[in-house]
């Protein structure tokens, strides 16, 4: 009777041991990718859910969106400039059976493929449009690492280039240049103050020629900003046509007489 009891209560434990072994719970972001005998049954989860030891295994997949660094990388670009480049994308399972059954690691596997994407995409780049069109180059990144992962289940949502590191000679290459570019902007800006300045003086010359009074005006206002000015000697300007007036006249007087 004893023998019977303990044989009871081990087989109780034991049971208890089972079923406590086969039960998975699950959180509201995780899946469980079940196969049976070595082969895909389903995915289950979240909540509660019933594993068979011996029987079912289990594989718990995170449906979050995961933030992976990509380890700096030397590239060249297509102008022949070395740099080393950072970044870091953002992505997610959205078919937890495939991530696991059509990749080993699919952690590893994104970010060695980010990593050869990076290269592969700035390396046909030249060193200007890195440094200035950013947002282009995340875009054509994002959408090769996404048509590439989607057989994996992967959804790509973003990359982001966050470092370009230059060389020290090639910095102080690129400021020479920017000083030279904001020197020839300079000098064109005051070429272009010239022409226009030339182009208004032509006009008002042109103006004053057509109208002799205009330039007697002018002229006589020109005499009264000379006389404002405290200087001890004044040196007064005399239009040619007012001294051919005023030899004229005095040619007349002499042949009346």
């Amino acid at each position: 009777m004893f023998d019977a009891n303990l044989s009871l209560a081990v087989l109780a434990v034991l049971l208890f041991m089972i079923i406590v072994s086969a039960i998975r719970i699950l959180r509201e972001y995780e899946r469980g990718v079940i196969f049976m005998l070595g082969r895909f049954w389903k995915v289950k989860g979240p909540g509660l859910i019933i594993v068979i030891p011996g029987v079912q295994q289990m594989v718990r997949i995170d449906l979050r969106v995961v933030t992976m660094d990509v380890a700096p990388q030397d590239v060249i670009s297509r102008d022949n400039v070395s740099v080393r480049v950072s970044a870091v994308i953002y992505f997610r399972v959205m078919e937890a059976e495939r991530a696991v059954i059509q990749v080993e690691d699919y952690f590893e596997a994104t970010s060695q493929l980010a990593q050869t994407t990076l290269r592969a995409v700035l390396g046909k780049h030249e060193l200007d449009e890195m440094l200035s069109e950013r947002e282009r180059l995340n875009l054509s990144v994002q959408k090769i690492l996404d048509s590439q992962t989607d057989a994996w289940g992967i959804k790509v949502s973003n990359v982001e280039i966050k470092h370009i590191d230059l060389n020290e000679t090639m910095v102080r290459a690129i400021a020479r240049q920017a000083e030279a570019e904001r020197e020839r902007r300079a000098k064109v800006i005051h070429a272009e103050g010239e022409k226009q300045a030339a182009q208004a003086l032509m006009e008002a010359a042109a103006m004053l020629s057509r109208e002799p009074a205009a330039m007697q005006l002018r002229y006589l206002q020109t005499l009264t900003q000379v006389a404002g000015d405290k200087s001890s000697t004044l040196v007064f300007p005399v239009p040619v046509d007012l001294m051919q007036a005023i030899m004229s006249k005095v040619n007349h007087s002499d042949n009346s007489d």
